[in-house]
């Protein structure tokens, strides 16, 4: 039996490597300029606690400022001077030379790797190999957004006759964009909306996730030194303070948020002219995993388990309700089982570690007490320990057979509970994806491909990604990432997202010679930025 407590360490048992110093984080960015604020702090606390005899307590990782209105005005002022309603030097400044300044930052945040995966991985409990997955992908996400707005600029770099005009069409900035990423991955989540807001000639204000926010004083160099003033600008603090005062004005012209639909609503109902506010939001969901009587259980289980307890279960991706048919439920269960106990439990420096403690406070708290109300209602903990926590580790929870009475039955429960329900007629999970508020991803798994299509067809109606024996995900980045209902608004990958923060703007004139030598004299001396036929390599 596993001494939970015993997974964390005492404090001279922290690996040197991993060892890390408070970090007093009293800076932030504004109008080109890293301030200094002297005013109020946050306390940073880690996932990860110490163990002194039987007691444990968190380690401080350090502090992050707790600007007020003022500052958050400030920032956005810069914002929207940077942005000078599209005529600013950055929305005006060609694409060949965002793509510069883009690839300035990527360098110098490259050079930062080791100080941003530690801090990740200290933040919010991520394994440290991971936090390094995270930090590369986030780097090669911005490789791939430069690849794709240069393929973008190609095939716009053409003009185009119709009925006696003659056109180019191009895509535009939208303005000034407010942006805030998830805890969860809080630097990858974060740039996939940043990096191609920025690139496409937006100016910028962020605000980091609630857990993951020392990770970004390492970077706020490398964004001052490789965009103009004004152009990108942070904001800390609680979100009533310092979000809610920018929506009032109605100066943001976009809102990029990942989080959850009540937060998402009560930011844009704060915003003054809604039809001149655009959403690009990735909100909650609870995808399903329908396994079919006829599955390669080895596949099923499998995909299964890392769908549900990847990263403790802590993505919106997760697998958050398994539907399994009723005779093949036993094997199902004792085979996912067998699965669990071999998994790793400890702190995320170790080694092929999968289960880690949990950042958010009361956490553990709660989701134990979705397994008591579960057991109250007739679902039992099928793996030895499931629902034991300590501090701020979670042992899986198991739960089966789970039934509507449940609150794991309708809550995304965003962490390591695995609510599993045995059906006869698929009707069932079907009835439950339709009535869902959801509508992000599920899963199906079985061998008889007349039967998937089955599936298929009603369920791309309810959902917008049907995986086929494999688990909820979000990669490749290059594919298309949104959901339906309450799950999202606008559509995230690497070329979407460029359209997400932009818009079709175009130049036409009437084809006559006197246009064609005015166009001609344009763009053969380079007088415009936009109106151009230059071919980016």
């Amino acid at each position: 039996m596993l001494d939970i407590i015993s997974l964390f360490p005492e404090k001279q048992d922290i690996p040197e490597k991993f060892s890390i110093s408070e970090v007093t984080q009293n800076r932030y960015l504004v109008n080109g300029q890293i301030r200094t604020w002297n005013g109020p702090l946050e306390e940073v606390y880690s996932p990860v606690c110490v163990r002194e005899k039987n007691s444990l307590s968190r380690v401080l990782l350090g502090h992050h400022p707790l600007l007020t209105e003022n500052e958050a005005m400030e920032a956005l002022q810069a914002a929207v001077k940077a942005y000078d309603g599209g005529m600013g030097a950055w929305p005006t400044m060609s694409v060949e030379e965002r793509i510069q300044h883009v690839r300035e930052f990527a360098s110098l945040m490259k050079g930062k790797r080791e100080e941003v995966v530690r801090l990740l991985m200290w933040e919010i409990g991520k394994s440290y190999a991971d936090s390094q997955k995270e930090f590369d992908r986030t780097f090669q996400y911005i490789m791939d957004t430069i690849d794709a707005l240069k393929e973008q600029d190609r095939v716009a770099s053409r003009f185009t006759i119709e009925e006696g005009i003659i056109g180019q069409i191009r895509r535009s900035p939208l303005g000034v964009v407010l942006c805030m990423g998830p805890y969860n991955y809080p630097l990858n989540e974060t740039f996939a909306t940043l990096i191609p807001a920025l690139i496409m000639g937006n100016a910028i204000i962020f605000k980091p996730a609630r857990f993951g926010v020392l990770l970004y004083e390492p970077l706020l160099e490398a964004f001052r030194d490789a965009f103009p003033k004004g152009v990108v600008n942070t904001v800390y603090g609680d979100g009533e303070a310092v979000i809610l005062p920018m929506m009032r004005t109605g100066l943001i012209n976009v809102l990029a948020f990942i989080g959850s639909s009540r937060v998402a609503n009560i930011l844009k109902s704060n915003h003054p002219k809604l039809n001149r506010l655009r959403g690009v939001l990735g909100l909650e969901a609870k995808n399903a995993a329908i396994i079919l009587e006829d599955t390669d259980m080895d596949t099923a289980v499998q995909e299964s388990l890392l769908g549900s307890l990847s990263f403790n279960g802590q993505r919106c991706t997760a697998l958050k309700i398994i539907f399994v048919h009723e005779n093949i439920a036993e094997t199902f269960i004792k085979r996912y089982n067998t699965a669990l106990k071999e998994l790793k439990f400890g702190m995320p420096w170790e080694e092929n570690v999968k289960i880690t403690p949990l950042p958010e406070n009361g956490k553990t708290e709660y989701l134990k007490a979705l397994v008591e109300d579960a057991v109250q209602h007739g679902a039992s903990v099928m793996n030895e320990q499931g629902g034991d926590f300590a501090g701020t580790f979670f042992y899986p929870a198991l739960l089966y057979p789970v039934n509507e009475k449940m609150r794991v039955y309708h809550e995304e429960q965003f962490g390591p509970v695995v609510p599993v329900i045995p059906f006869k007629d698929v009707e069932t999970p079907i009835n439950y994806i339709a009535d869902s508020p959801y509508g992000q991803q599920l899963s199906i798994f079985g061998r008889d491909s007349g039967r998937i299509a089955s599936l298929i067809d009603p369920l791309v109606n309810q959902v917008c990604r049907v995986n086929i024996n494999t688990q909820c995900q979000r990669q490749p980045d290059t594919f298309p990432f949104t959901g339906r209902k309450d799950s999202a608004e606008g559509t995230l990958s690497v070329s979407d997202a460029l359209r997400a923060f932009s818009i079709r703007t175009l130049v036409a004139a009437k084809n006559n010679d006197l246009n064609d030598t005015i166009i001609k004299d344009i763009v053969r001396n380079r007088k415009s930025n936009f109106l151009s036929t230059d071919f980016i390599f």
